[in-house]
């Protein structure tokens, strides 16, 4: 491996550079060589995918542990055991003891093929494979979207598009993979994976807790007092519900099964907290009612709540 592929040269940082500092030199160079950045500059998107293989080596404990100890190279590929030629001969006549052995052998390329597989032959002539480099992007989502589940179309750095199937019950900040939609590989390697982070905006009426869908419900007086059946919106769609006689603002009424769906294929809960609006529009029968109710002019909502 020369310094050019070395992932530790790549990213400019020492064998003892520590996973934080292996990161934070990523983030630099990822800043400067992005292809956003450097529209229609070949060498700088050529040096962004083995920046961004070169982190993907490095950032894997694992991986890296392994590289270090020679078992894997920097595309991540094995490295077979190193042997000496004796070693395949076997016996005291060894064909490889003069150079003229070689004579029935093409080429040392076809001899590295036969002792250690066909692999071997693309490395004798400096063909690097390797995996390309994750990608990230932000998909914006209304709220009922995230909920209900949605497919989007995201539109990628490079003019390209693709389109996202968010799940049902989905939430701000989750991070979607979508497998073999990154860079492109290097040397005929695999595709990067593409990690879509959600954004998803609020509602003007539901609140979203958990699993939970929180709301407030408008109801009229005469609703509150005598009870009846009143709509209430949800994310999936409006349902009925009973509003108990005597209800009062700050009542909560609890809707099973009408919250944010799960993996598992149950859902939450929603929850309606009631409202007393009165009439828009003064009402003189009313008002005539409540002057010759007395027990109703004496009660105080407020006594008690210091």
């Amino acid at each position: 491996m020369n310094a050019a592929e070395d992932p530790y040269a790549l990213l400019g940082v020492p064998r003892t550079a520590s996973a934080e500092e292996i990161k934070k030199a990523y983030r630099k160079l990822a800043r400067k060589l992005h292809p956003d950045l450097n529209p229609g500059d070949k060498a700088a998107e050529e040096r962004f995918k083995k920046v961004s293989a070169a982190h993907d080596l490095l950032s894997d404990p694992e991986k890296r542990a392994r590289f270090d100890r020679g078992e894997i190279d920097a595309s991540g590929q094995e490295v077979p055991r190193h042997s000496s030629w004796r070693a395949h001969a076997g016996g005291p006549e060894d064909i490889y003891a003069s150079d003229s052995a070689f004579a029935d052998i093409a080429d040392a390329d076809d001899l590295l093929a036969a002792i250690f597989g066909a692999g071997a032959r693309g490395r004798a002539r400096g063909t690097v494979r390797m995996r390309g480099g994750d990608l990230r992007a932000r998909l914006h989502l209304d709220f009922l979207s995230a909920v209900n589940g949605t497919t989007a179309r995201l539109d990628l750095p490079d003019g390209s598009a693709v389109d996202v199937k968010v799940p049902a019950g989905a939430h701000d900040g989750q991070v979607l993979r979508l497998k073999g939609k990154g860079a492109p590989g290097i040397g005929g390697g695999p595709p990067g994976d593409l990690y879509v982070e959600l954004e998803v905006g609020g509602h003007h009426r539901f609140t979203r807790k958990g699993d939970d869908i929180h709301l407030e419900l408008p109801v009229s007086l005469v609703e509150a007092v005598l009870g009846g059946k009143v709509e209430v919106p949800t994310p999936a769609g409006p349902v009925m519900v009973t509003v108990p006689p005597h209800s009062n603002t700050g009542t909560v009424l609890r809707l099973r099964g009408r919250g944010v769906p799960r993996p598992d294929g149950t859902r939450g809960d929603a929850f309606a907290e009631l409202r007393v609006f009165l009439p828009e529009e003064p009402d003189p029968e009313l008002e005539s009612f409540l002057r010759g109710w007395a027990k109703g002019r004496a009660h105080d909502p407020r006594k008690g709540r210091g």
